[in-house]
C-alpha cells in the first residue's frame, strides 16, 4: 500500500473502532477498504478481524463502568461465544461463501426488528416474570442459544454481529440498553479474538493492514465509549436500526 493508502485504512480503523463500539458493523468500513486497495476477499477479512481485536479490547475497557455486576453473565454466555466463532471462523477457511452469504441480509434484519420491538417485548416479559414469581432475568437456554448462532455469523464475517447481539439480549435480559451495550463489546472481543487466534494458523494475512486497522480501533474504539454513554436509549436504538440497514444496503449492493 501507499501512504495515503495506509492513511485511508488508518482512518478506516479509526470509525470501525467507534461504530464498533456504539453498535458494532465497524467492518463494513474497513473491509472494503482493504479490498478498494487490492487485497484479496479472504486475506481482506482475516485480516480485518484481526485487526479488529485491540479495538474491540479498547471499547470493552472503555464500558467497564457499565460491566460492574455482570461477570457471571460474562462467564455463562463467553462460552457461547468463544464456541460460535471459533466455528464461524472454520466455516470461512472450509466452505464456499455464497449460499451464507446470501442469508447475512435476512439475519440483519430481523435483529434489526426485534430491536425496534425490543421496548414492548421486554415490558411483556418482564410483566410474565412477574405473574410467575419472578422467573430467570439471565435470559436461560435461549439467550445462550441465540449468542451461540450469532457469534458463528461474527466469527464468519462479522458485519452486524453487534446488531444481532443487542437484539438479542434486548429482549431476553432485563437490562438497561447502555450495559448491553457494554456485554456485546465483551462478546464481540471474545468471537473476534478466537477467530483471529485461528486465523493466523490456517490463513494469509496482510501484516500492514492489520497494524493500520489495530492501531485505528483502538482509538475508535476509546472514542466510541465516550460517545455510546452519553446516548440515550432511544437514540442508541434509532443508530442500530440505521447502521444496520447501511449494512443490508452495502451487502445487497456489493
Amino acid at each position: 500500500m501507499t501512504f495515503w493508502e495506509c492513511i485511508a485504512v488508518l482512518l478506516a480503523g479509526v470509525g470501525a473502532g467507534t461504530i464498533n463500539a456504539v453498535v458494532g458493523s465497524g467492518t463494513l468500513i474497513t473491509f472494503p477498504a482493504l479490498l478498494a486497495f487490492g487485497i484479496p476477499t479472504v486475506t481482506a477479512n482475516v485480516s480485518n478481524t484481526i485487526g479488529l481485536v485491540p479495538g474491540s479490547l479498547s471499547a470493552a475497557l472503555g464500558f467497564r463502568r457499565e460491566l460492574a455486576g455482570q461477570r457471571a453473565r460474562l462467564l455463562r454466555t463467553g462460552g457461547a461465544a468463544l464456541l460460535g466463532g471459533l466455528l464461524g471462523a472454520v466455516l470461512l477457511v472450509k466452505l464456499p461463501s455464497k449460499a451464507f452469504d446470501a442469508i447475512v441480509p435476512v439475519l440483519i434484519l430481523v435483529a434489526l426488528v426485534l430491536v425496534l420491538i425490543q421496548p414492548r417485548v421486554a415490558r411483556a416479559m418482564a410483566a410474565r416474570r412477574a405473574a410467575n414469581g419472578g422467573g430467570t432475568r439471565d435470559g436461560g437456554p435461549l439467550l445462550l442459544v441465540g449468542l451461540f448462532l450469532s457469534a458463528i455469523y461474527g466469527g464468519y464475517f462479522g458485519a452486524a454481529q453487534g446488531v444481532l447481539m443487542i437484539a438479542i439480549m434486548g429482549i431476553l435480559l432485563d437490562e438497561t440498553m447502555l450495559r448491553i451495550n457494554a456485554t456485546k463489546n465483551v462478546l464481540a472481543l471474545l468471537v473476534n479474538g478466537v477467530a483471529a487466534l485461528f486465523f493466523l494458523f490456517t490463513s494469509t494475512v496482510d501484516w500492514t493492514a492489520v497494524a493500520l486497522i489495530a492501531v485505528g480501533s483502538v482509538i475508535g474504539g476509546q472514542l466510541g465509549a465516550k460517545i455510546g454513554r452519553r446516548l440515550p436509549p432511544a437514540a442508541l436504538r434509532g443508530i442500530i436500526v440505521l447502521v444496520g440497514l447501511a449494512a443490508v444496503a452495502h451487502l445487497l449492493t456489493s
